[in-house]
């Protein structure tokens, strides 16, 4: 399956999912900020690209889970090179270049693109 069949799957998802228009559904729309996703939403969306796609998503394998709490993974609201190292083990689909600009763990939820779940459903097709 092509890249560009890929976005269309995933866009028809989080156009369902969120309830949002197609055209905002871009590759740099952040599913939190701009897509006005929350955390039951991200489980439906899981569910959703398991449906599309045919594959089987993990838990916590779309979206990590308790990674902020850890104290050796965030310091004083700040991701610790240990944390961000963590991250992108745990996410190599994800571009962290704003939490690498600025390690707040606000940022985290900048990575959270239509993009990156692009790049998550072709790597799992590809390895499927």
């Amino acid at each position: 399956m092509e890249r560009s069949e890929i976005f269309d799957k995933v866009q028809e998802v989080l156009v369902d999912a969120l309830a949002v228009d197609e055209d905002e559904v871009t590759p740099e729309a952040t599913l939190i900020d701009d897509l006005g996703a929350e955390s039951i939403d991200i489980l439906d969306i899981s569910f959703k690209l398991e449906q599309t796609f045919g594959f089987k998503i993990a838990q916590g394998e779309l979206f990590p889970e308790g990674v902020t709490q850890d104290p050796e993974y965030v310091h004083e609201g700040k991701v610790t090179p240990k944390g961000l190292d963590a991250l992108r083990q745990r996410l190599p689909h994800f571009d962290f270049a704003a939490v690498e600009a600025d390690p707040s763990v606000g940022n985290i939820r900048k990575i959270f693109t239509v993009d990156a779940l692009v790049n998550f459903c072709e790597q799992k097709l590809q390895t499927a």
